[in-house]
């Protein structure tokens, strides 16, 4: 069973049914047997982003999209927080970082397009 993190850029792309997202990550995350985990922080970075003009995400309840899809809402930790502030600064993304702190931890691997991420040891899937 495959254990998914989308990056946020993957989710927003996967509900807007984007062809930016390629053939293999939209397979892996469509997969029956996946489980496919969606962070708080994607969720808050979108907000903040929407609030600002910078992206549209079609809907204003995000949250209810991790159901709809069958995706599990992925909460922060203390313990994810930690992790998070400890990597190595290669990415300057709070939000990423926390990704990746999670995608560690959780051993999840993340679909991304963010050629930051392969600096960190996480497992991704490219879109």
């Amino acid at each position: 069973m495959r254990r998914l993190l989308p990056d946020t850029h993957a989710f927003l792309w996967w509900l807007s049914d984007s062809r930016r997202l390629k053939r293999d990550a939209r397979t892996a995350i469509s997969e029956t047997s996946a489980l496919v985990h969606v962070s708080a922080a994607t969720i808050w970075e979108i907000a903040i982003k929407t609030r600002l003009g910078k992206v549209n995400p079609g809907t204003k309840h995000l949250d209810q999209e991790i159901a709809a899809n069958q995706f599990s809402e992925l909460a922060i930790s203390a313990r994810h927080a930690l992790a998070a502030g400890n990597l190595p600064l290669y990415h300057d993304d709070p939000f990423d970082r926390m990704l990746i702190a999670q995608a560690q931890l959780e051993d999840l691997t993340i679909v991304t397009h963010d050629e930051t991420f392969g600096q960190y040891k996480v497992a991704v899937l490219w879109t």
